[in-house]
């Protein structure tokens, strides 16, 4: 099979970049797919996407590949991009793998997402999305709440200042996202409790074993969030001090929290893979506070992690979504792509869950050996 991966090559665009590291780290998932793929026996490219759309065109068009895999997340550094490939994809008739640009799109539209969950009575927290300084005047949302680009993900623009308690505190946390990032801030309700993930693969769509975030001593009297910083800084307090776990739940709260997640990741019309991350308050109620429909595909980052908890290796996930892909071209009927030789485990029998004990990172750059 012939196979092109695409992915962002807009690390070093912009002079400030936000996301920098984030970004980066897209090439070294790039560079993780092709090996797997390459040692399976498939004719593989490797295709960066850059500012000139043009080039990516003539690049698919002139290889023809059966499938792509598509890693992009930005576009000339600007998440809001993200959606473009997928589009031009679909416009050139080429099967890829992943999320298709509708379901990016309105998931990097935090704002739409959440009407769309409240629609669907989905659980999610109560927001307010703020283009002006002169909106917050009509905002009556209780304190504590949390302040969000509107259009980025990854914790981009998260941090401790993030969460606030009262309107002066709220005033600066809006500038600051509209300053920085020129886009609508989006202010949620700040749900106080477990920070739960529910990675979902496949068709239909399963969810592999759950984690949970660990805030260490660094959090003590600070807002519990997983920030930019204990996201990609490896070298950070934060980082060292927020660990993600196996989530310890009661069957019935993990059920719960798998339900609602799916319902999320159904509502946005999300396929093949991705992530759901809930709040779990006192009571015990799950809310969805992100639907991340691009996650991070690192053999040493969460989702690849939890699918080994599942019983499904690195390059047997890698193939699987190859292998989703060509069954869209093929209407679900045509011969499978190859697999490696090597048998897969098999999960422990619970529901579709299977509850692994090896530590899980949500992002990719979360991999010092201490932490893990």
């Amino acid at each position: 099979m012939r196979i092109a991966i695409l992915h962002n090559r807009d690390h070093d665009v912009l002079d400030d970049d936000p996301g920098r590291e984030a970004r980066e780290d897209v090439e070294r998932v790039a560079s993780a797919v092709h090996g797997v793929l390459t040692q399976a026996g498939h004719t593989v490219d490797l295709v960066p996407v850059e500012r000139d759309l043009s080039a990516v065109t003539d690049a698919v068009s002139r290889r023809r590949p059966d499938v792509v895999v598509n890693l992009c997340e930005s576009l000339h550094g600007d998440s809001r991009g993200e959606m473009i490939v997928p589009a031009v994809l679909d416009l050139l008739r080429v099967q890829f793998t992943g999320n298709s640009a509708f379901t990016l799109a309105l998931a990097l539209h935090k704002d739409k997402a959440k009407e769309l969950l409240r629609a669907r009575g989905v659980p999610t927290p109560e927001s307010w999305l703020v283009s002006s300084a002169d909106e917050l005047k009509g905002l009556e949302l209780p304190f504590p709440l949390i302040v969000k680009p509107s259009r980025e993900d990854a914790s981009v623009g998260i941090d401790f200042d993030s969460v606030v308690n009262d309107r002066k505190a709220l005033g600066r946390a809006v500038e600051r996202v509209r300053r920085t990032f020129r886009q609508p801030a989006l202010v949620e309700r700040f749900i106080a409790g477990r920070e739960i993930y529910v990675p979902l693969l496949g068709h239909p769509v399963r969810a592999l074993p759950l984690t949970e975030i660990r805030f260490g001593g660094v959090f003590d009297g600070k807002p519990h969030v997983l920030s930019y910083r204990a996201k990609w800084q490896a070298d950070s307090d934060e980082c060292k001090d927020s660990p993600s776990r196996p989530a310890e739940l009661s069957r019935a709260l993990e059920a719960r929290c798998v339900e609602v997640a799916k319902a999320a990741f159904e509502a946005l019309e999300g396929r093949d893979y991705g992530r759901v991350d809930l709040r779990v308050d006192a009571s015990g109620q799950p809310y969805v506070i992100d639907i991340n429909p691009n996650c991070d595909l690192h053999p040493q980052a969460g989702f690849a992690k939890a699918a080994q908890a599942a019983g499904l290796s690195y390059p047997e996930l890698a193939l699987h979504l190859v292998e989703l892909a060509w069954s869209r071209r093929n209407g679900d009927q045509a011969s499978r792509p190859n697999r490696p030789p090597a048998a897969r485990r098999a999960a422990q029998p619970h529901r579709d869950l299977h509850a692994g004990r090896s530590v899980v990172r949500a992002r990719a750059h979360r991999r010092s050996p201490a932490a893990e």
